[in-house]
């Protein structure tokens, strides 16, 4: 805002770069310009200060759809003003000289405007369709045609207003049909919901029933395996016992020849033996047979002899009578 000096029945007045100073006297201009410093008779001047900088305001507008469905739509529109001298000539920019405010409210009296213009194009532009529609079509399409409308419009253009930009960023229905609209959506998302939940337990379902399979097999491979082992080491089992029976009768054979051959030498040499006694007498025989137990007696400490005994060894030394055959 401009600051205004005053000294007695003069006054002087600084205002910023952003702003267009106009002063009138008598109903004329005599200055014009942005960012000026003069001195003024109070009693006899009159200011206009125009701000030149871009401004916004916020945008509500509540209209009904095709289907008379409750829309919302929020955003943001930037104006300045394009032609100083035509904006004073139909808003009053006129500032106190005491203090450099505003007289009247012209930067509301332009938003009001602005607001009115824009709750015309935003109303016919929500009529148009469904809520359904306007709600898929997103802000973009009425963005374009707001600033389509306002851009046209021949009321800012006289005034010396222009539009700089026009930013949405809402459209909604009401908080009702909100949620009754998104109902089926959710309900389409918790279904994909639970199907992939399903299908993560099918698959770890899938998962554990192949490592059990997995198990099973290894399991019935081990005991395959054991089961050839066991038979391996029976049939070895079986080998071992069969060459030990094997060897054992080799060796029992052997030890049967060798008690064959080893008895058989014995038996002729005792045959031999006999056969050499067989043809003695028995005299000799006799004196052999106490020889040989002599030989195995140590000490005979009694020695009976009977008359019937030596009769029977006189008889066998007595020779025989002549003519006797002797029995071979």
């Amino acid at each position: 805002m401009a600051q205004i000096t005053n000294f007695a029945f003069i006054a002087r007045l600084r205002s910023d770069a952003s702003h267009h100073v106009i002063r009138y006297r008598n109903g004329r201009i005599r200055q014009s310009g942005r960012g000026l410093v003069f001195w003024f008779r109070p009693e006899t001047a009159s200011v206009a200060e125009v701000p030149m900088d871009d401004r916004e305001m916020t945008l509500f507008v509540k209209g009904r759809s095709a289907d008379f469905q409750q829309v919302n739509v929020q955003g943001i529109l930037g104006w300045r003003v394009a032609e100083p001298d035509r904006v004073a000539e139909r808003i009053d920019f006129t500032i106190g000289l005491a203090n450099g405010q505003y007289i009247r409210e012209p930067i509301e009296r332009i938003e009001t405007r602005l607001a009115g213009l824009v709750n015309q194009a935003t109303l016919q532009y929500l009529a148009e369709a469904p809520v359904r529609a306007l709600l898929d079509a997103g802000v973009e399409p009425l963005r374009q045609r707001l600033e389509a409308a306002l851009a046209n419009d021949p009321a800012l253009t006289e005034i010396g207003l222009a539009i700089v930009a026009v930013r949405l960023n809402n459209l909604a229905p009401s908080s009702e049909l909100e949620r009754a609209l998104q109902t089926p959506t959710f309900e389409a998302l918790q279904q994909k919901a639970d199907e992939a939940m399903f299908e993560r337990r099918a698959l770890a379902v899938d998962k554990e029933r192949a490592i059990a399979e997995n198990e099973l097999g290894n399991k019935t491979e081990l005991a395959r395996r054991e089961k050839q082992l066991i038979a391996e080491e029976a049939e070895n089992a079986r080998d071992r016992a069969a060459g030990l029976a094997e060897a054992q009768k080799v060796e029992a054979e052997a030890e049967a020849g060798r008690i064959r051959i080893v008895e058989g030498a014995k038996a002729e040499a005792e045959q031999a033996h006999i056969a050499v006694y067989r043809n003695l007498p028995p005299a000799v025989l006799l004196g052999l047979a106490a020889r040989e137990l002599a030989g195995n007696l140590d000490t005979i400490e009694h020695l009976n002899v009977t008359p019937d005994l030596l009769a029977a060894v006189m008889r066998e030394f007595r020779p025989a009578p002549a003519g006797a055959i002797t029995e071979q």
